[in-house]
């Protein structure tokens, strides 16, 4: 046992001890994996820094830049400006485009159609008639779709792949008056007819020469010009200007512009693209790092929790909960670097870190949140494309929120309150961030907190999803899951209470003891007080075999030798452990119910065999009257196995008072450390003297005298 009698004297050679037994706990225990999981880490780890966005700072366009910037390295970036220059210039020999007035060329056919009626219905045939409709109908269709243009807009037309087939070139000197449209022309749109099949060219003359003796109106077709515009624009390339390094981009006090955000956005492409992501050195620093962080942990968790080290499922729920965390953050970088996204400049301060925080808090432990949280912000500080200060500042203030509030958490709808207060946290922090740039308010911060509220509020989805999944798999006991083992309609606690309730009251009992010894030395005490309600379930077995369960004064152990009674009573921790197996409870709650009594002996009976046997020890198999143990491994299980002897012994007690009290558990307590039961459950001597005079008082408590009520009289007085 390492009992230690304080801090002011702690023996050298108990500290010798200790680490000789730290060390072949950690050779028995699985070491080969251990070396595995932190060479997984120092190679995941390794990857995650050495694959990381360069690190530029975002300019809000419109805001006053509060320095000035100069480029880091020689790159060429879209001049927008200047591509648009270039295009109006393309534009300029763009001249207007013409089309035949449609009403116009509606009433010709029509006034054609009359003078067929008129001057042919009679004379011709019904087939040459046909022929007169058909090539009018074409020839109508050519002027709907004929086009007139200067030769320099025809030219544009043909370097931006626009059919020009329906293209003429005639500019009208009169816009909004009738005009006489040359025979050049009129001999073009004839070419154009000719290309339909089934005309006759002695008919398309007479339709010709019909509609070339009118008067003809013309409009600007704005639809065309538009569409040429349009594809001469995208005809022209975007315009890329060199920057060389040392020049400066944006001067102190400048007004951020759109050219400005392009040229810090390519300047930070070219700097990942001068990386050499893939040369073997820039990868031997990336994992050199990552090996001296891994490092420094494992010394941590070695001088301050060496538990997370000892045990696998914890050393594993670690590097998973980190890998979870790394994961996270990167895809938020993918999603705000993006090349197609402008979020980079809405969503300055990511929350990232609350999420590795509460899972910390709720999975493992306080103050191993406090050290993930502070190593993880670090890590995302230097490699995501953040603001390093103050993505710092944002997520530790946040994550240590986060620690004082989740201490206690019992539901798992309390991570939605937490993650809550959190946001409320941030809020001022934004604001002062806002306040340093000399603005009361600005866009940025409304964004800010919008975005600050979105992380919250992923961060509670994600981990109520996730703990699930992360207790099943890594067999961890969080006070949610404790909780729902407390409910009433669980069926191992309906048989106890319907099967053996003597046994189920003697449980309430022992957990009201366990819990107030648990809290007064800062152990869990609420999974004592869980872990006693299932502690005694082998005894569902064989109830009557129990004292607490018998009824009618019949004591069954009359029938029975001795050995035979404690064969029994001992059965029924391995009867509990199958059962605890066949119902899935927890490994925690198997722990308590094989170490509760640890190697003791079933001493009554012990020495009922010793009185039959003439009291000759050597008669008599002392390991047969024995627990199978193994002994207890937690303070918890130590204090369950204390109050559990206690609590028996005091109810043989003819008078409770203080003093009878602490006489039987100083007595008790003495006889477990004499016997080696509390060897390995890291209780200190200090942690025992105050457990002990915790359970004299709650067992006052439990025992109080009551007031002695008179009788009535059974006559009236007169």
């Amino acid at each position: 046992m390492r009992l230690r009698g304080g801090s002011q004297r702690i023996l050298m050679k108990d500290d010798l001890k200790n680490s000789t037994d730290f060390r072949s706990k950690l050779s028995k225990n699985h070491l080969g994996l251990r070396i595995l999981i932190a060479l997984i880490a120092i190679f995941f780890l390794g990857i995650f820094l050495h694959f990381r966005e360069a690190r530029v700072e975002v300019l809000e366009i419109g805001s006053k830049a509060n320095k000035f910037m100069v480029s880091q390295v020689d790159f060429e970036f879209p001049d927008e400006e200047s591509t648009i220059l270039l295009r109006q210039e393309a534009l300029k020999e763009i001249g207007t485009i013409y089309k035949l007035n449609e009403t116009t060329i509606r009433d010709v056919r029509f006034s054609f159609e009359n003078y067929l009626i008129k001057n042919h219905g009679k004379n011709q045939s019904s087939n040459s008639f046909e022929n007169f409709y058909k090539t009018a109908d074409a020839f109508e269709e050519v002027m709907f779709r004929v086009r007139f243009t200067d030769p320099k807009t025809l030219q544009k037309l043909k370097e931006a792949d626009i059919n020009t087939t329906y293209y003429l070139i005639f500019i009208p000197q009169k816009e909004n008056k009738k005009l006489s449209i040359p025979d050049e022309i009129w001999g073009n749109m004839a070419e154009i007819a000719e290309s339909k099949e089934g005309l006759k060219p002695d008919i398309l003359d007479s339709v010709l020469q019909f509609f070339s003796d009118k008067k003809w109106s013309f409009e600007e077709d704005i639809q065309a010009q538009s569409e040429l515009r349009s594809a001469v624009q995208k005809k022209i390339p975007p315009k890329y200007t060199r920057i060389k390094a040392g020049t400066k981009i944006v001067d102190q006090g400048e007004k951020v512009t759109v050219r400005h955000v392009a040229m810090l956005q390519a300047m930070k492409d070219a700097m990942n693209h001068s990386r050499s992501l893939w040369a073997p050195v820039p990868f031997i620093s990336s994992f050199l790092f990552a090996f001296i962080f891994v490092g420094l942990s494992a010394l941590y968790f070695r001088m301050n929790h060496p538990e997370i080290l000892q045990s696998l499922d914890k050393l594993a729920l670690l590097v998973t909960i980190v890998f979870l965390t790394l994961i996270f953050a990167k895809i938020t970088e993918y999603v705000l670097v993006s090349n197609t996204s402008r979020m980079m400049e809405a969503i300055r301060y990511p929350l990232i870190i609350p999420f590795a925080t509460i899972l910390f808090c709720i999975l493992l432990n306080v103050r191993l949140a406090l050290y993930a949280s502070t190593f993880l912000a670090i890590i995302l500080s230097i490699t995501l494309a953040v603001d390093h200060s103050r993505f710092l500042i944002i997520n530790l203030i946040t994550s240590l929120i986060i620690i004082s509030c989740t201490k206690r958490l019992r539901k798992r709808t309390e991570v939605f309150s937490v993650c809550a207060k959190t946001y409320f946290s941030a809020i001022p922090v934004l604001f002062a961030f806002n306040f340093a740039s000399n603005t009361l308010w600005s866009t940025s911060l409304g964004w800010d907190l919008l975005s600050a509220l979105i992380f919250m509020l992923i961060t509670a989805i994600l981990v109520v999803g996730l703990l699930p999944i992360l207790e099943s798999v890594f067999s961890v006991m969080t006070e949610m899951t404790i909780m729902e083992y407390m409910d009433p309609n669980n069926e191992l606690l309906r048989r106890l209470t319907l099967e053996i309730p003597g046994t189920y009251q003697h449980c309430l009992v022992l957990g009201n003891l366990a819990e107030a010894m648990a809290q007064s030395i800062d152990a869990d005490g609420l999974f004592c007080r869980v872990a006693t309600l299932y502690h005694d379930i082998g005894k569902l077995n064989n109830p009557q075999f129990f004292t607490e369960n018998q009824q009618g004064g019949v004591n069954i152990h009359q029938l029975l030798t001795p050995l035979e009674s404690a064969q029994v009573i001992i059965s029924h921790v391995k009867d509990g452990e199958m059962l605890a197996r066949k119902y899935r409870l927890p490994t925690p709650f198997i722990d308590i119910i094989k170490e509760h009594h640890g190697t003791t002996l079933v001493y009554y009976f012990y020495c009922k065999e010793l009185e039959l046997k003439g009291n000759h020890e050597k008669e008599v198999d002392k390991k047969k009257f024995q627990y199978p143990g193994p002994k207890p491994h937690s303070r918890e299980s130590a204090i369950i196995m204390i109050a559990d002897t206690v609590e028996a012994a005091s109810r043989s007690l003819s008078e409770i008072t203080e003093e009878t009290l602490q006489e039987l558990v100083d007595r008790l307590v003495k006889e477990r450390v004499d016997e080696g039961q509390l060897d390995e459950c890291l209780l200190t001597f200090k942690e025992l003297g105050t457990i002990k005079n915790t359970l004299i008082k709650t067992l006052l408590h439990t025992y109080h005298a009551r007031i002695k009520y008179p009788e009535k009289s059974r006559k009236p007085a007169n």
